[in-house]
């Protein structure tokens, strides 16, 4: 869609002005992904990988840029945070470390879980069933990526699966029905103005 709006735009103006404010949304995208890092509860001692708001923001931010304006976004979020930047939860030791720590797994696919949640939601009606697909779908993708990493840390299935998926499961269901009911709902009002 912003692509299609860049070339039917008439002046370089335009044209700047509009490639200003898709720069502005995935800025602000990445940084709406950091205020939600600091939603954080602890699991410790049960399991290093702690229990945040930050993967509903990472959905909310496929479903409601896009596939590539939500990649974009999050590959964003990795740089700011391996350069140093306080984006990451505050539960890690921050910077690059934070990416080779238990989280990292997760933290790596990020881009590509707002690509897919965005992508799925972008082709056919925007209907809530549509966007919760998305989003499961990209949240298997999510821990496919978290329980790889900490298989490595681990070298256990078993000990991966208890440290990265069970106590996050039912919360994990619920972001998804929410970030799939605010995306549905942020579609609908987009479509009416």
């Amino acid at each position: 869609m912003a692509k299609s709006a860049i070339h039917i735009l008439s002046t370089p103006q335009d044209r700047a002005l509009e490639a200003s404010r898709q720069v502005a949304l995935v800025v602000g995208a990445s940084l709406v992904v950091a205020l939600c890092a600091r939603i954080t509860i602890p699991l410790m001692p049960l399991t290093p990988v702690p229990l945040t708001v930050q993967n509903l923001g990472v959905l909310l931010v496929g479903l409601m840029l896009g596939s590539r304006r939500g990649f974009a976004a999050l590959a964003l979020y990795l740089a700011e945070g391996a350069v140093g930047l306080p984006v990451f939860n505050p539960t890690g030791p921050g910077g690059i470390a934070q990416l080779f720590g238990p989280t990292g797994g997760f933290l790596m696919v990020y881009p590509l879980v707002a690509f897919l949640a965005g992508y799925v939601f972008e082709r056919g009606d925007k209907t809530f069933i549509r966007a919760a697909i998305g989003g499961l779908l990209a949240e298997i993708l999510l821990f496919a990526g978290g329980l790889t990493w900490l298989l490595v840390y681990t070298h256990s299935l078993a000990r991966a699966a208890y440290l990265g998926l069970y106590w996050f499961l039912a919360a994990e269901v619920i972001k998804v029905m929410f970030a799939a009911a605010i995306a549905t709902r942020w579609q609908r009002s987009a479509a009416r103005r």
